[in-house]
């Protein structure tokens, strides 16, 4: 598998929670070398690896596929689109950026601002609400454009130097991409678990399709996929990970530690880079929702370092990818028993 081009793929797709179809289909089109693929109604994708043995465990590994975005609330009589956030947006950076609205077809447009000329003092020019200009009358405007349609900030995926990329949707596409790459790593080997893959729609929007996948699945343990916030200079080493240097193996009340020490077992025995990540409650994460489906499931969190979250410049470390598959493939293979 080729993590570059794979990554790239992931991420030029359209898939704003809710809405996540684009990106459904593209990863259900990855997945589809290395499992056997089905999707729901929610917008989950799911996939069994290879014949399951009633004499195995189930191990569910998840990422989600959904990014954050923004929605169309109104359509003003200038034809401006009034729209806010869906998902956790950081709406810092959206003033005078380059959108694409997804409505019957896709639209250019940007996000209004006041030129610093005409600005009074500390008039940032959205005073809590956004518009995008589309160019066109509110009549042409219906025409095209639904309320409800989704808007993204697009950034096509670049390489800044080596291994380090920049992105929109890294968050979560890379945790995609580290499972399709731990399946790949598996191919031909011997797993000690019966395999299913989920990749979930509406995590960015309160972890629904975390909820209905694992109920769907049933696992007995899972390993939830995500990203967290990688230092870059002003932040706390005790609350962030670092680019390139592996892995975030999550520790909580939430998740289970005994899975957790397996992780960091099989880290060790197999020299591969990783780092923790304490949190002290719920982490944010599918996880949460994971752990407590049906009868509840053994739950750990594998995290990639990624800056500037939420935000259309996205950066990761192509080394933690291939890091966390590999840490999952050695999992897999029953290099530490929990």
């Amino acid at each position: 598998m080729e993590l570059l081009k794979t990554l790239t793929e992931l991420c030029e797709t359209c898939g704003v929670s809710g809405n996540e179809s684009q990106a459904s289909v593209k990863a259900a089109q990855l997945l589809s070398e290395y499992a056997e693929v089905s999707t729901d109604a929610f917008g989950n994708v799911y996939g069994i690896v290879g014949k399951h043995d009633d004499n195995k465990q189930t191990l569910m590994l998840e990422a989600h596929i959904d990014e954050i975005g923004m929605i169309v609330t109104y359509i003003t009589d200038e034809g401006f689109l009034k729209i806010s956030p869906c998902g956790g947006t950081d709406e810092r950076v959206l003033t005078a950026q380059q959108v694409t609205v997804c409505a019957k077809e896709n639209i250019t447009g940007v996000v209004t601002s006041i030129p610093p000329h005409l600005q009074k003092d500390g008039e940032n020019g959205s005073e809590g609400s956004f518009y995008v200009d589309i160019g066109m009358t509110k009549e042409k405007a219906e025409s095209i454009v639904s309320l409800g349609d989704r808007v993204l900030v697009e950034n096509k995926l670049e390489v800044m130097r080596e291994h380090i990329v920049t992105s929109k949707a890294l968050d979560d596409r890379s945790g995609v991409a580290a499972v399709l790459l731990a399946l790949d790593k598996l191919k031909d080997k011997e797993s000690e678990y019966n395999i299913s893959v989920l990749f979930a729609a509406q995590e960015e929007t309160g972890e629904r399709g975390a909820q209905t996948g694992t109920f769907r699945i049933t696992p007995d343990i899972a390993v939830a996929v995500d990203v967290s916030f990688a230092k870059t200079h002003f932040e706390s080493e005790d609350s962030c990970g670092i680019m390139g240097k592996g892995a975030m193996i999550g520790i909580a009340p939430s998740l289970c530690r005994e899975l957790s020490d397996a992780f960091i077992k099989t880290a060790q025995k197999k020299d591969i880079p990783y780092q923790l990540e304490v949190m002290t409650g719920k982490t944010g994460t599918d996880a949460d929702k994971i752990s407590i489906t049906k009868s509840g499931v053994k739950t750990v969190t594998l995290s990639i370092p990624l800056k500037y979250m939420h935000t259309p410049v996205e950066v990761i470390d192509l080394r933690d990818i291939d890091y966390t598959a590999s840490l999952i493939a050695e999992f897999a293979q029953g290099r530490c028993e929990i």
